[in-house]
C-alpha cells in the first residue's frame, strides 16, 4: 500500500480510511503507525503474542487482521492475539 507523505498521518489511519482502503488484512508496520506506535514496537509486540489486535502468522510473515484493527481503533480496547489473561 502506496500512501502520499504529505497527507496527514491521522487521516491515512483513520477508521474510514482503513475501512475504504484495507483488504481483509494489512501490514504490522501500517497497524503499528494507526495504533500510534512505531514499526519495531509493532513486531516486538507481535514477537512478545501482545499486538493489541489479532494477528495471523502466514508461513514467516505476520499480517494484522483489519476487522479487528479496526474494533480496537473505534474501542480503544486492546484484542490481544491469543494473550488474554
Amino acid at each position: 500500500m502506496h500512501i502520499q507523505e504529505s497527507e496527514p498521518a491521522s487521516a491515512r489511519y483513520s477508521p474510514a480510511r482503513i475501512r475504504a482502503t484495507w483488504s481483509g488484512t494489512g501490514s504490522v508496520e501500517d497497524a503499528a503507525r494507526a495504533l500510534g506506535f512505531s514499526r519495531a514496537k509493532g513486531y516486538e509486540l507481535v514477537r512478545r503474542g501482545r499486538f493489541p489486535c489479532r494477528v495471523l502468522r502466514i508461513g514467516r510473515s505476520s499480517r494484522v487482521v483489519t476487522a479487528s484493527l479496526l474494533r480496537v481503533l473505534e474501542s480503544g480496547e486492546p484484542e490481544y492475539n491469543d494473550a488474554r489473561t
